[in-house]
């Protein structure tokens, strides 16, 4: 059974930094790209950044150059270290897990496990 827990969601304040953890089982970790995504109230879950197995980062362009995606497969964990926030930021964070193999999506319909999200909320 695969199982992604989030975790490190918090109030904090603009300018701010965060780092979240996504505690996986039930996957083989190494071979699986894991994204992260937001959603805000009253919008659509979005894109935030993804890791492919190899290691290869990508990330939508409003926190390209603030957020960093990394793995660590000694652990089954993906962090997403959080930056310079902003209240744009404020948001539910999901991480995402697509089956062995599979290259990195920023759709989130490819996307095969979801956990079950941590609120980051950032005051002005």
């Amino acid at each position: 059974q695969v199982q992604l827990v989030e975790s490190g969601g918090r109030l904090v304040q603009a300018g701010g930094s965060l780092r979240l953890s996504c505690a996986t089982s039930g996957l083989t970790f190494s071979r699986n790209a894991m994204g992260w995504f937001r959603q805000a109230p009253e919008k659509e879950r979005e894109f935030v950044a993804a890791i492919n197995w190899s290691g290869g980062t990508y990330y939508s362009d409003s926190v390209k150059g603030r957020f960093t995606a990394s793995r660590d497969t000694a652990k089954n964990t993906l962090y997403l270290q959080m930056n310079s926030l902003t209240p744009e930021d404020t948001a539910v964070y999901y991480c995402a897990a697509r089956s062995s193999d599979a290259h990195a999506s920023s759709n989130p319909t490819l996307y095969d496990y979801w956990g079950q999200g941590t609120q980051v909320t950032v005051s002005s």
